[in-house]
């Protein structure tokens, strides 16, 4: 196969970190290559750095037979380098169709934008993937997996304008159903069929066994290893990205939560009783004890991360009641939920989480000022007390405290905003999609801190697009359709079958 984009060498250096030494990769046409690695290991960096993002330090790039230097990500994407990143880059405000051709809109011959014809090219092109949308909606009224699509959808666009050569996919289906998984498949094999190279940025085995051909592994910035896909077993890809003997791996796993949690035997810390929310909940009663992991079980869409938002009060609801350590809470207020220790780790953390700007430090501390400060200053040493002992005791891998959130990876900024609610000192925390787009590594860190934090008395609830983690992690499962409760599992109940039974029995 033809040699799309090759990488030799490259290095990239920011102050007190090494993100990349000598790393190559080479992407061929009509072939998916898998990017995997700890979130830290580099990927991130290795991709802005093959899109223009990033100038490398050292190493060369080489696209189509021809040593280059993209100055910018424009120059990138108009040589035909596209990337779909983990959270959707479009502008909510905007038609779907807008999105699609942001900055080459079809024109009419006075020069205005020709929005007929957009909207047909919008329909066709989308059609074509066997996405069904109606085009001229806002993107901010879709899910976050119709969102997602579209990005992708945008990115795998050949038009006559810039022909995709390769099409960068990074963690594409973290917010997708699985019905949306086998339509992303679907684009996938046909850029493979058209020739474009892939490079798939993915945490999920599954996946990647399933779509890539080749794999390349990173840790701690270094290769670790390149080769085909198929010759590499599950279990020694898992070792290599963590570092970890094989038979360690193989006899400790590498992903999962202890399972072993009993719920403490007390009144209830949560109880939200008929939360209703026009057009979203319907009467969702959830009761969670001192000690107990309580999953949201069900489809994009079922209501659960409204749920939550109810719960922590970012969502006004027309009836219900949240009781919190056996006093009513004023429904509505995010303040109100806070000072009763309600905290909510919300889907989006780039839209509703981080403040990339500002610090690491400051990004923890952010909630906890006011009790960090005495006559309206607040004490440094406090500060840096408190940010030591999260960043140890969550392992977020950052040059210092002082280190712009912007510039971690993707499971350290879910670190960091974990860090921030802990702060806080809750009695509950809401966890939504905690563990969306973290690496092997990562994941089981947050499991495993999950289960400490409930063994000490906290009343969690859980929401996660895998069904098996939703299962392994609950002690007990509300399971949501079309925001209604369609069943409560309990026991010996929580098995991933019986979820599904519950799901389907709704659907019929």
């Amino acid at each position: 196969m033809e040699a799309v984009l090759t990488a030799t060498a490259i290095g990239k250096r920011f102050p007190g970190v090494v993100a990349l030494s000598d790393v190559d990769i080479e992407l061929l046409a009509g072939e998916v290559h898998a990017l995997v690695g700890e979130n830290g290991a580099g990927k991130s960096t290795l991709i802005k750095v093959l899109t223009g993002v990033y100038a490398p330090d050292g190493g060369t790039l080489t696209y189509r037979d021809r040593a280059v230097h993209f100055g910018r990500p424009q120059d990138a994407q108009a040589a035909g380098i596209s990337t779909v990143y983990q959270e959707v880059n479009l502008v909510p405000l905007q038609s779907v169709a807008s999105n699609l051709f942001l900055g080459r809109e079809p024109r009419t011959r006075f020069g205005l934008v020709d929005f007929r014809e957009m909207h047909r090219r919008a329909r066709e092109l989308l059609g074509s993937y066997g996405i069904d949308v109606e085009v001229t909606r806002p993107l901010r009224t879709l899910g976050m997996g119709v969102q997602q699509m579209v990005a992708v959808a945008r990115a795998a666009d050949t038009g006559a304008d810039t022909k995709a050569r390769v099409v960068i996919l990074d963690e594409p289906t973290s917010s997708l159903e699985p019905r949306e998984v086998g339509t992303l498949f679907g684009i996938v094999e046909r850029l493979k069929a058209d020739g474009v190279a892939v490079l798939y940025v993915s945490h999920r085995l599954d996946e990647l066994y399933r779509i890539c051909d080749r794999v390349t592994v990173l840790r701690d910035g270094r290769l670790v290893h390149n080769g085909p896909m198929a010759e590499l077993p599950r279990l020694r890809l898992v070792a290599m990205m963590l570092g970890r003997d094989l038979e360690e791996v193989r006899r400790d796993g590498a992903t999962r939560f202890d399972g072993e949690r009993t719920a403490a035997d007390a009144p209830p810390v949560l109880d939200a009783i008929g939360l209703t929310a026009k057009h979203r909940l319907d009467g969702v009663d959830v009761t969670v004890r001192p000690g107990e992991i309580v999953g949201l079980g069900g489809l994009l869409g079922a209501g659960r991360s409204e749920t939550a938002m109810a719960i922590a009060g970012a969502l006004p609801l027309d009836s219900g009641m949240v009781m919190v350590a056996g006093k009513r809470l004023r429904t509505g207020s995010v303040g109100a939920a806070m000072r009763a220790g309600v905290v909510l780790l919300p889907e989006d953390r780039k839209a509703d989480g981080i403040l990339p700007e500002l610090s690491v430090r400051e990004n923890i501390v952010l909630a906890a000022l006011p009790r960090l400060s005495a006559a309206g200053v607040v004490s440094r040493r406090r500060q840096d007390a408190i940010v030591a002992t999260f960043m140890r005791r969550l392992r977020i891998k950052a040059a210092s405290p002082d280190q712009r959130v912007g510039e971690l990876s993707g499971g350290n900024q879910q670190k960091v905003l974990l860090a921030r609610l802990l702060c806080t000192r809750p009695k509950v925390l809401l966890l939504d999609e905690p563990t969306r787009g973290i690496d092997v590594g990562a994941k089981a860190e947050v499991q495993a801190l999950v289960d400490e934090l409930a063994a000490e008395g906290l009343g969690v609830v859980l929401i996660s697009s895998e069904f098996d983690e939703v299962v392994e992690g609950s002690d007990a499962i509300v399971v949501l359709r079309e925001g209604r409760v369609v069943a409560n599992l309990a026991g010996a109940e929580v098995t991933e079958p019986a979820l599904l039974a519950a799901l389907a029995e709704e659907g019929e």
